[in-house]
């Protein structure tokens, strides 16, 4: 597994566990980044781990708002965690890191979602990004 791939697995963990938990991102943040300094191997990863969780963090109400709007039916309150931790990193990267080619945020969070939830979840964030994706971007 690739730093960038382990980096968004580290970032949809911190979500799911901040959302599970009912605590603040930066809480989990600060216990991640403080474990992170202690063992090397996971610079790569954490530092691109930490880029997604900031911009998540920036972005939260904008990317809730796409994934509500383009969820089709499905409220973020009736998603499994997993899932809506998964489309905020997938959306965060479509919508705001010019240095992921849409292809791979998209094929990342499937390939996360095939993994981590149910047999279901992996067609759903394809749609759900796939219609974020298709989104005029900002100037």
């Amino acid at each position: 597994m690739g730093a960038r791939t382990k980096g968004r697995r580290r970032a949809t963990d911190v979500l799911y566990a901040a959302d599970v938990r009912g605590v603040p991102v930066a809480e989990i943040l600060a216990q991640e980044a403080s474990r992170a300094e202690h063992e090397p191997e996971r610079a790569t990863s954490w530092a691109f781990a930490r880029q997604i969780l900031l911009g998540v963090g920036e972005h939260r109400d904008e990317i809730d708002e796409l994934l509500t709007t383009y969820s089709r039916g499905w409220p973020l309150d009736r998603m499994p965690a997993v899932d809506r931790a998964i489309l905020r990193v997938g959306v965060w990267e479509l919508r705001w890191s010019s240095d992921v080619p849409p292809s791979v945020a998209i094929t990342e969070a499937v390939e996360s979602a095939k993994t981590l939830s149910t047999e279901d979840s992996g067609r759903f964030v394809h749609g759900v990004l796939g219609r974020i994706a298709e989104l005029p971007t900002s100037p």
